[in-house]
């Protein structure tokens, strides 16, 4: 009894993904554009790398226009699972600031990031680590090891420089990026993001992750478990371990100080874990959040309730965001990811998943 109603919850998604091409709506409001760049000020862009064993790139995020080292942004952390190598998160932590833009790349690049990020703050303010303090870079990455040639180290200045400078309030998603060499749920991954809006703090909170995790017979699509399913269309899979790691990126414009950040961050595990992630053992899953407002009034803590509700949604479907946004991509030694949007296309193209109309409204 239980296998058939999960059955008839697995026919309604792919038929309504036949027939609308989404997997259903948030019931919360979501931003203009359901992007994180819906927070007003933020701007992010990419820089890819496509030539055949190297698939990589850099996505970063611009929190706003101004010299952020002079101007430092509130910011609060969350790490769900350890199991990483980010530069600069030590210093956020423990200072609550935001003192350049967001780089994300792959787990090699980051010390070519983080230089890049000194360069430009050099170019900023030319007193920097002599009359003034260093400055704290942040540089997070996931490991794109399966289709990338990692040990190529193929990530460079110009690259960093090429995304920093084509950020705009427009960007794609999936296979782009940061986002080009990753995996999520033995799919392609990559680049997702989503936005709500807060009407009671007259606020937006917007979501980017770069997401290369999870097990596929672990996938849940809007609350229904989708991985036995799916994996009879990948008949050559190479089955990813729930260790590849997942970077969460909120943004808001309330003005929230550090603390209460750190609340917002954590909640991204709440949709995370709605997607069938448990935080595998070598997966490093980390979330950090930041105000565009530099200088923090703090709401009472109570009305941060739908805050908190719209961190864990927006995560749950940048997660989805990133998955349907995907293009299949072949890389490193022939390794293959396919796209997700291809495998639902194959299901509804079925007599197995051409069921007739149901009463039971779909999940989500």
């Amino acid at each position: 009894m239980k296998n058939d109603i999960l059955k008839q919850q697995q026919h309604l998604l792919v038929e309504h993904w036949r027939e609308t091409r989404t997997l259903g709506q948030s019931p919360l409001l979501c931003g203009k554009r359901n992007l994180l760049s819906d927070v007003p000020g933020v701007r992010i862009g990419h820089s890819t790398l496509d030539a055949g064993e190297l698939q990589t790139g850099v996505t970063a995020i611009l929190p706003s226009n101004s010299n952020l080292f002079l101007n430092p942004l509130p910011c609060g952390v969350a790490v769900f699972n350890g199991f990483a190598k980010p530069a600069g998160l030590i210093q956020a932590e423990e200072l609550g600031q935001l003192q350049t833009p967001i780089l994300l790349s792959n787990t090699f690049a980051v010390g070519t990031l983080f230089t890049h990020l000194v360069k430009d703050t050099i170019q900023q303010n030319p007193e920097l680590g002599r009359d003034l303090p260093t400055v704290n870079p942040l540089v997070l990455e996931c490991n794109d090891g399966w289709l990338n040639d990692i040990q190529a180290l193929a990530v460079t200045h110009d690259m960093a420089r090429e995304a920093l400078s084509s950020a705009n309030t427009e960007f794609l998603r999936g296979s782009v990026g940061a986002g080009r060499g990753m995996s999520c749920f033995s799919l392609k991954g990559g680049i997702g993001s989503a936005s709500r809006l807060i009407p009671s703090l007259n606020a937006t909170l917007g979501v980017l992750v770069l997401a290369n995790f999870g097990t596929l017979d672990s996938l849940i699509l809007q609350g229904v478990r989708m991985g036995d399913s799916i994996s009879p269309w990948l008949p050559e899979l190479i089955d990813q371990k729930d260790a590849g790691s997942i970077i969460i990126i909120i943004a808001t414009d309330a003005p929230l100080d550090a603390r209460q950040l750190k609340r917002v961050a954590r909640r991204a595990g709440a949709g995370l874990g709605r997607t069938g992630s448990y935080w595998g053992h070598g997966s490093g899953d980390i979330s950090f959040a930041f105000s565009t407002q530099q200088l923090p009034n703090p709401p009472d803590d109570a009305l941060l309730e739908p805050l908190l509700a719209a961190a864990a949604d927006a995560t749950e479907y940048a997660v989805l965001d990133a998955l349907l946004s995907a293009e299949p991509v072949t890389g490193f030694r022939g390794h293959y990811r396919a796209a997700l949007s291809d495998v639902l296309d194959k299901l509804a193209a079925t007599p197995r998943f051409l069921s007739t109309k149901h009463d039971s409204p779909l999940i989500g």
